[in-house]
């Protein structure tokens, strides 16, 4: 079997071992008859995992040894609280755990205020979150929380909503086997239409059959917004040989776009 090489964090991923199902819950029985070492075992086996949570996050500018440190938190809670008698593979228990435990960091350094009552709020529906996984294995609905923690559902969504970390645009949405597909690529622009696209490639051709001077008036006048008086300075023309070849040019356009 072939391991792909990959380092993160200072770490060699195709050094780390992997446990069959099987295996691991022998561990976790060994260590819930009090085998210490098993523990140690059971969080070398799962950093791969925790490697490929992190890498989900590199978007946020976060240093990655910092989200690793947060994630092998999260990974030892999940060991610490995985029940074998629920009978579900221990990724799928963790990997909400650790993404959990990741998502705390994130908000906890927010760069955006959030009021207090909210933050509480939101806060006490992730630990209702938490403790209601570890009782019954899957995800809560929002009206779980809401009787959990006597809040109507409406103030937990927008509790949960506003602590939640602005997207960068770019966030990769989608990366498959080809390249990533970011969330910029996805917005669609409101201001440029067929018509606006057909103008600017009618003027750029007009302009770049221009002899080099007008096009260098054209760009100070209208992309660097020099006077032409100052123009005039840089050319060593009169400001009335400038008016002259700016209205040309732009009688040029005007005649190419018709």
């Amino acid at each position: 079997m072939v391991r792909t090489r990959v380092e993160i964090c200072g770490i060699d991923t195709s050094e780390l071992p992997l446990l069959t199902n099987d295996v691991m819950k022998e561990t976790f029985i060994r260590l819930q008859s009090g085998d210490e070492s098993a523990r140690e075992e059971l969080v070398i086996a799962n950093l791969r995992l925790v490697l490929s949570l992190v890498q989900r996050f590199t978007y946020r500018g976060e240093q990655a040894d910092d989200l690793f440190q947060v994630g092998c938190i999260g990974l030892l809670k999940s060991i610490d609280n995985f029940d074998l008698k629920h009978n579900v593979r221990f990724s799928t228990y963790a990997v909400p755990m650790i993404v959990g435990e990741i998502k705390r960091h994130l908000r906890d350094h927010h760069a955006i205020r959030v009021s207090r009552s909210l933050r509480d709020i939101a806060y006490k529906a992730m630990r209702a979150r938490e403790e209601f996984i570890n009782e019954h294995q899957h995800e809560p609905r929002l009206s779980d929380l809401s009787e959990i923690i006597d809040i109507p559902a409406d103030e937990i969504l927008y509790a949960l909503d506003a602590i939640q970390d602005p997207m960068s645009l770019h966030q990769p949405m989608n990366e498959g086997d080809g390249d990533p597909v970011f969330l910029m690529d996805q917005l669609q622009d409101q201001t440029v239409s067929e018509d606006r696209w057909l103008t600017y490639v009618s003027v750029k051709e007009t302009v770049s059959g221009m002899d080099e001077r007008q096009q260098s008036i054209l760009s100070k006048r209208f992309f660097l917004g020099q006077t032409q008086t100052e123009i005039a300075k840089e050319l060593g023309i009169s400001q009335a040989q400038i008016s002259r070849l700016e209205k040309n040019a732009v009688r040029v356009i005007r005649d190419g776009m018709e």
